[in-house]
């Protein structure tokens, strides 16, 4: 295999002043075609939703176990978040200066993984809990996710949205099976076998996925696709209209500097921490209600399932209708979603609980992927690592508010209301997207030569 800096390639320029890295194929620079850094990446991610779409269905046993309270039990949960969305920044910023590969992200975030099930198979101590599963399990999941959703963006830089979206439906449709695991096959008597064996799972998917993980190098484009005449595609053009390439690549300071990138923020606190509280408390809430245990158990799949098939379809949708119409709509099927759940649930409506907590299921996971899309459309591809990073450390926040704080909440206000509070953030969401615009950057000189695009070979 030819390193990427003995292979032949040219540089092209396109209207706006962005250059394209064009004429490595995937197999010069990493030994297969891109397409692995589809598949590999959604089976990583599958293995990393255990820790964010099954741990409500475990909760009750693990209380059981270790005689937590609800505000201990989700307290575990909400640091795992925090720990999970704020290492993406430092993380980005050490993969973009070449100082931690992908490889060695994927690696380490399996090991971690592996010992935040570990620690909580073993002991029921909350600091050594709070250190060893929250911790460093949720720094471990954290490199998986945000390794695995930059993977496809820089090896799709024309398919993003679909693509992106695929990728990170796995997240959610992947713990399915341990949301059976957990409700039906999990007990105190055998609590700690079966977190071994899911660490185990863990360790072993997404190591054995991290080895072959590769970056392209930076402004790379897949030499099929020709990047000037692409955006003048008729096909490209659907695309194109609605979601414009960013005017130039904005590096982190500069992308800072714009208010775009703190109201993407704030919206993304509000669509998580609703995201959250739907996971974390859904099957409580139904065993709460005096539902049968199979209405809380169809509830939680169904809203896993939807989640990560929600993503891929809105990414796919995104790309023809806009990725800011799409988040729109979407925090507003959300904040609806959550209200139908509390209403259900107090009129005590099998049916009509889990019908909203299946369109719960669905607003809950598909802005993630929109977000991610959003942020190289803005900003460009080639510190997407550390911008994207910045927008989804707002999720530490909202795992916070969707954790301790909400027990609290529910705690002395009852679910309905508690559900009605977490709607009402869902809209403040949608009020924030309605100010996002690209940000506006000219290239300080245009040359006439380059209306058309124009391009310089090099080795």
């Amino acid at each position: 295999m030819a390193s990427p800096a003995s292979v032949s390639y040219r540089e092209v320029t396109d209207a706006n002043g962005r250059k394209f890295r064009v004429g490595e194929e995937p197999a010069q620079i990493m030994g297969r075609s891109r397409g692995y850094m589809v598949w590999l990446p959604w089976v990583a991610m599958m293995a990393a939703g255990v820790f964010e779409y099954a741990y409500g269905s475990a909760a009750k046993t693990l209380q059981a176990s270790y005689h937590w309270t609800d505000t201990e039990t989700f307290t575990i949960t909400g640091v795992w978040g925090f720990f999970q969305a704020g290492i993406a920044l430092p993380a980005g910023r050490l993969r973009e200066r070449n100082v931690f590969s992908a490889r060695a992200a994927m690696l380490t975030g399996a090991v971690l993984c592996f010992l935040a099930f570990l620690t909580i198979g073993s002991t029921g101590n909350m600091v050594v809990v709070v250190l060893g599963y929250s911790l460093l399990g949720g720094i471990g999941a954290g490199l998986v996710y945000a390794t695995c959703i930059n993977m496809v963006g820089k090896w799709y830089p024309e398919r993003k949205g679909g693509l992106t979206g695929f990728v990170n439906g796995g997240f959610a449709y992947g713990s399915i099976p341990f949301i059976v695991i957990f409700n039906y096959w999990f007990t105190p008597a055998n609590h700690s076998m079966v977190l071994y064996l899911v660490g185990v799972y863990m360790l072993v998917l997404m190591a054995g996925c991290g080895l072959f993980f590769k970056d392209p190098p930076m402004n790379w484009w897949p030499s099929t696709v020709d990047p000037v005449r692409w955006a003048a595609d008729a096909e490209a053009r659907k695309t194109l209209s609605r979601n414009p390439p960013a005017r130039r690549q904005f590096s982190p300071a500069e992308a800072y500097r714009t208010p775009q990138i703190w109201i993407m923020w704030c919206a993304l606190v509000c669509t998580s921490s609703v995201s959250f509280f739907g996971i974390n408390f859904l099957v409580k809430f139904a065993k709460a209600s005096n539902f049968a245990l199979y209405v809380a158990v169809m509830s939680a799949i169904l809203l896993a399932l939807v989640s990560g098939t929600g993503r891929a379809f809105v990414g796919w949708v995104s790309d023809y209708f806009g990725r800011k119409q799409t988040l729109l709509a979407v925090c507003v099927i959300l904040a609806l979603a959550s209200f139908g759940v509390g209403w259900a649930g107090s009129q005590q409506n099998e049916a009509l609980f889990i019908t909203f907590a299946v369109i719960s299921g669905f607003g809950g996971g598909a802005f993630y992927p929109l977000f991610a899309a959003l942020t190289p459309d803005y900003f460009g591809e080639n510190y997407n690592a550390s911008i994207y990073g910045t927008v989804y450390s707002a999720k530490l926040v909202g795992a916070v508010a969707a954790g301790p704080l909400a027990a609290a909440l529910i705690d002395a206000n009852g679910y309905p209301a508690t559900y009605i509070l977490a709607g009402s953030f869902s809209l403040l969401a949608a009020v924030l997207v309605l100010f996002l615009r690209q940000p506006t950057a000219v290239p300080s000189v245009m040359q006439p030569a380059l209306a058309g695009g124009g391009e310089v070979p090099k080795t």
